[in-house]
């Protein structure tokens, strides 16, 4: 994909984020890694109304928050560049706050592993990172803290992220953790919730490592 392209890609997902439901307003971002940079969306623009050139540039070589292009990123430029840094596994980031993941965070609690999918994310739990100012250093370094051998995390008392190999993986696993969240908030209500164990959690862990279509070598 050209620059331009994953700056569409980058658009067309945040269309589809507020249409499914799973994002309201501007509330969400996306970011994208791009070579040595990181593209994410500018802060507080419609969606509807963004072009590829709007979608900020900034280096991932730097701390520094100096962006290239005509709008300033998102206010939460700061933990999806950390991420990037930190996890050079992960191209795509999406945040959002979708209703049950941010229920959930509003409670402050983990989402155990109530359900095998919890694996997708790399290990028995999606870990809620401690509270922080939005768009802070501070809030940056708790989400490093719960993301530690994970793709994704709820952020207390405000939502979510998930990471992936790309774009679309990243919105796969947004929308798996917000279908997680709702399972485990219902089954909550529901009583008597079975998690499963930890010896389990690491075959399927385990498992996961070879989930999805793997590209067959080239025959000689």
């Amino acid at each position: 994909m050209t620059e331009n392209d994953v700056r569409q890609k980058i658009i067309d997902l945040c269309l589809q984020m507020n249409a499914t439901g799973l994002n309201q307003g501007t509330s969400g971002n996306i970011s994208a890694r791009f070579d040595n940079a990181m593209l994410i969306t500018p802060s507080g623009i419609p969606y509807e109304k963004l072009l590829p050139e709007d979608i900020a540039r900034l280096s991932l070589d730097d701390d520094g928050g100096e962006w290239e292009g005509p709008c300033k990123p998102s206010s939460e430029w700061d933990f999806h560049k950390s991420i990037l840094r930190a996890k050079p596994e992960l191209n795509g980031i999406i945040h959002t706050h979708s209703m049950f993941a941010t229920i959930v965070s509003i409670a402050r609690e983990n989402i155990p592993a109530c359900h095998y999918m919890i694996a997708a994310f790399g290990g028995n739990s999606v870990v809620c990172a401690d509270y922080a100012t939005f768009g802070t250093p501070e809030l940056s370094a708790n989400i490093l803290v719960a993301m530690e051998d994970r793709s994704a995390c709820l952020l207390a008392n405000h939502g979510m992220i998930a990471g992936g190999k790309d774009l679309d993986n990243a919105m796969w696993a947004a929308v798996e953790l917000e279908t997680l969240a709702k399972q485990y908030y219902h089954a909550k209500l529901a009583g008597g919730m079975v998690v499963l164990p930890d010896d389990e959690m690491a075959r399927v862990v385990e498992k996961f490592k070879n989930y999805g279509q793997v590209q067959k070598p080239e025959s000689a």
